[in-house]
């Protein structure tokens, strides 16, 4: 690519266009970032919001998933699509029409999750006992544990915080984490001018 004068566009090998165009990234990390924090103080509607987005998702994607069924003339499996469709769609109207309910239940299988991924770290760790780095998996096992027992201390009211909560934290690190990309783009096309 050439600019106005003819002369070549250096490009960095790993960021490419983005060292020339890192604005756009960095102001996407600060809204990311401004977006959680304003979710860490609204965790509740946070919750209630991304609960009703995935019964949304579910809604929609199992009517596509119907009219695709209903266009597939002579499949064998046609019978089962339809019926995985209406699954989807009875699942994301049960979620839509009682949230808080939907997100206590999500909470909890989160939990479970959490416990269950903590135990097979522990487990994991515990067979490279006395390879670098095997505590570290440990550490992170209990604290998966720890967390999935937090919450389940202190369910049902937990479901009406924690995915509002895990959001908000996700658009935070996530933020930070583009805003440092960002930095480091524009950090390597001043390097490679």
């Amino acid at each position: 690519m050439a600019n106005d004068q003819n002369t070549p566009v250096l490009q960095h090998p790993v960021f490419g266009d983005l060292s020339r165009n890192w604005g756009w990234l960095l102001a996407f990390g600060i809204l990311s970032i401004i977006l959680g924090t304003v979710g860490m103080g609204m965790t509740f509607g946070l919750t209630l919001v991304s609960v009703v987005f995935f019964g949304a998702l579910l809604i929609v994607g199992g009517t596509f998933q119907l009219v695709d069924a209903f266009k597939c003339q002579g499949w064998r499996g046609a019978l089962w699509h339809i019926l995985i469709a209406l699954l989807y769609i009875a699942g994301g109207l049960l979620i839509v029409v009682d949230p808080v309910l939907a997100s206590e239940t999500l909470t909890l299988a989160l939990a479970g999750v959490l416990i269950a991924v903590g135990v097979s770290r522990a487990i994991m760790a515990l067979q490279h006992r006395g390879q670098n780095g095997w505590g570290w998996l440990v550490l992170s096992g209990l604290i998966s544990i720890a967390l999935g027992a937090m919450i389940i201390a202190k369910w049902p009211m937990s479901g009406m915080w924690v995915i509002g909560l895990f959001v908000a934290i996700e658009l935070i690190f996530n933020g930070w984490a583009y805003l440092f990309v960002a930095l480091a783009a524009r950090r390597a096309g001043q390097l490679a001018r």
